[in-house]
């Protein structure tokens, strides 16, 4: 069962990217960028803790990081523009 979650949470990770591109190309708002990078960063961790692909604890913290610093920046930017 959990492995079935986690799947289906990268497929739906992948799906938010995806439209994070989308807003970003044909809408042209600038904070889908942040949303694609974020959700890209979130499916590449999983990736890398489910498969494993065996890569540092202290590189994939520092990636996590940007995805966030990426998202905050995403949300501020659709703040602002509401």
């Amino acid at each position: 069962m959990m492995n079935t979650l986690q799947y289906i949470s990268i497929f739906i990770e992948a799906l938010i990217a995806v439209l994070g591109i989308l807003i970003a190309v044909k809408k042209k708002r600038i904070y889908g960028w942040g949303i694609f990078l974020t959700f890209g960063i979130y499916v590449f961790y999983d990736l890398a803790k489910l498969i494993p692909l065996n890569i540092p604890q202290n590189i994939l913290y520092p990636i996590f990081f940007v995805g966030t610093l990426s998202i905050l920046w995403a949300v501020w930017e659709v703040y602002k523009n509401s």
